[in-house]
């Protein structure tokens, strides 16, 4: 999760006695049921397993300053003769008299983005225990790199290990695939026939003479 370079001093304390030299850039306390030791590394796959349904909560992506078309998806003024700067126009924004004023929540142009967001009922597909990785399946708030924290909520209803991956031979010809072997046989049968006609002593159709053939015509 890397370091950063000022911290406060409750967290530097708090890393100290958990035996932890580094200046964390991200802190938080998550309470468990789990007995765990003071400094322990919990890895990924003790948490969470292939087929858990989790939430994601993030930061959304920061978009600055947005209009109202840009914020909310405003349709803007219409698009007609006269028309010189309402084509993205937010409209109107209340009455004179009554309220007389601008109802508080009011969708208006501001800034977009830098929310906290949770995504809920994402899929865990692959747990990756070497480089301690968790492969979700879904959207993921934030940008790229971005600090994520994710909740284990059950299991995915229905959930149906995939077949194990089959690992697939190079040389195909050289493989014995049952249409390999569909073909050998084919060639085997095909050169036992050839052997019983030569064995059994039939003439071919090339070795008939002209005269035989003629005589059979006649009949």
């Amino acid at each position: 999760m890397g370091t950063k370079k000022s911290v406060k001093k409750p967290q530097i304390g708090h890393a100290k006695k958990a035996g932890v030299d580094q200046k964390l850039r991200w802190f938080r306390e998550i309470r468990t049921e789990e007995k765990l030791q003071l400094g322990q590394e919990v890895k990924v796959n003790q948490v969470f397993s292939v087929g858990d349904s989790v939430k994601v909560t993030g930061t959304s992506k920061g978009k600055g300053f947005l209009g109202g078309v840009g914020r909310y998806g405003f349709h803007g003024g219409p698009k007609t003769h006269g028309q010189s700067d309402r084509h993205r126009a937010p409209g109107s924004i209340g009455a004179g008299t009554t309220p007389g004023r601008v109802y508080k929540g009011k969708r208006m142009a501001g800034h977009t983005g830098v929310d906290a967001v949770s995504i809920k009922g994402l899929e865990v597909i692959k747990i990756d225990k070497e480089k301690n990785e968790i492969l979700i399946k879904g959207g993921i708030p934030g940008f790229t790199g971005a600090l994520v924290e994710i909740t284990k909520l059950g299991k995915i209803k229905g959930y149906t290990p995939p077949p194990e991956e089959k690992e697939v031979q190079n040389d195909s010809e050289n493989s014995d695939t049952p249409e390999n072997q569909n073909i050998s046989e084919t060639d085997n049968r095909k050169s036992e026939t050839t052997d019983l006609s030569d064995q059994s002593g039939t003439p071919s159709p090339s070795e008939f003479s002209e005269s035989e053939v003629k005589e059979n015509a006649e009949v």
